[in-house]
């Protein structure tokens, strides 16, 4: 009897623990960590990644005083003429045939877009903070005309606060991003690398990820350092079962 009742004790003290690590698995599994204030993660409203391009700024003396390299797609609402109701349009900025300008100063660097002979004009403002060496994305303008559309569609917001970076470094984000504008434009950034200040030649500077891929990177940690502390669990039940069998054998 003491030997049924000892094996009776260790696979109890196996099978719990094997629950709760599924149990736990089965909810880190599902987290999903809030993304920062400043950026949300992209809805997929068009199943089409935008291409990534190249985008370079160069100043007066000929040198690259910006770098820009991502995917680009607006999201816009328009009034309609043949529906007479407002539409949502989401299309890609095609590298290939968007021209690019833009200018760079101590503490402003501007990247225009232009595509279309100029039916999508779109402008981003860095701008850097020079006490504390820190830059972000605070403008940007977009005027666009699109098909079946009521009125021109134009949009500025100043007060922005993206894409933010340490002079002479680069802001990354492998993640696709959303950054609203207005309510009615919305811009999705794919495998985003920017640096507007502080370059050195034509290579972007040290890469300062972004919250997104962070949090992206610390699923897995939390997962696999919860599994291990279980399977250390399950181990340790193993053993104690183990220990107390064989003294149920030497009281019989």
């Amino acid at each position: 009897m003491t030997q049924i009742a000892s094996g009776q004790s260790w696979c109890l003290g196996l099978t719990l623990p094997l629950i709760l690590a599924a149990a736990l698995h089965q909810s880190f599994a599902s987290v999903t960590l809030p993304p920062p204030p400043q950026t949300t993660a992209a809805p997929h409203k068009d199943p089409v990644r935008p291409e990534r391009g190249m985008y370079r700024v160069t100043s007066s003396n000929g040198t690259t005083c910006l770098l820009a390299y991502m995917g680009i797609q607006l999201n816009i609402s328009f009034s309609s003429i043949s529906q007479n109701k407002t539409l949502q349009d989401v299309f890609n900025l095609n590298p290939n045939v968007t021209k690019v300008s833009g200018s760079c100063e101590p503490e402003t660097a501007r990247l225009r877009l232009t595509t279309d002979g100029d039916k999508t004009d779109l402008t981003f403002v860095f701008t850097l903070n020079t006490t504390s060496d820190k830059y972000h994305l605070s403008e940007v303008t977009l005027k666009a005309v699109v098909p079946d559309m009521k009125d021109p569609f134009s949009v500025q917001n100043s007060s922005l606060n993206y894409l933010r970076g340490t002079l002479g470094r680069s802001y990354m984000c492998r993640e696709e991003q959303t950054l609203t504008v207005a309510q009615n434009l919305s811009i999705n950034t794919f495998q985003v690398q920017v640096q507007p200040f502080g370059l050195k030649g034509d290579q972007f500077g040290a890469a300062e990820e972004c919250q997104l891929d962070e949090d992206d990177m610390l699923i897995p940690i939390i997962v696999g350092a919860a599994l291990a502390g279980l399977v250390l669990i399950v181990l340790l039940a193993y053993l104690i079962g183990r220990k107390r069998s064989h003294a149920g054998y030497q009281t019989i």
